[in-house]
């Protein structure tokens, strides 16, 4: 899993996979959920992020560690 912000469009993207999206869902005003060919999730795109999320804070609890990479 990847989290990326953009400060330039004040946009945060959760990458759950690295299959390709094939289709896009806005579920709430600004959010938007990436499906791959299969219907299983791929991302999610939150957009005015610092607007809807307290970007300062960010906690992990019982992540499986198993194949964990950490980059940088």
């Amino acid at each position: 899993m990847k989290i990326n912000y953009h400060s330039e469009t004040d946009s945060l993207y959760i990458d759950f996979s690295d299959t390709p999206s094939v289709e896009s869902e806005e579920v709430r005003e600004g959010v938007v959920l990436d499906f791959d060919k299969d219907g299983n999730i791929t991302g999610v795109d939150i957009q005015h992020a610092s607007k809807k999320l307290d970007l300062s804070f960010m906690e992990m609890n019982a992540v499986p560690i198993g194949k964990t990479r950490l980059a940088s």
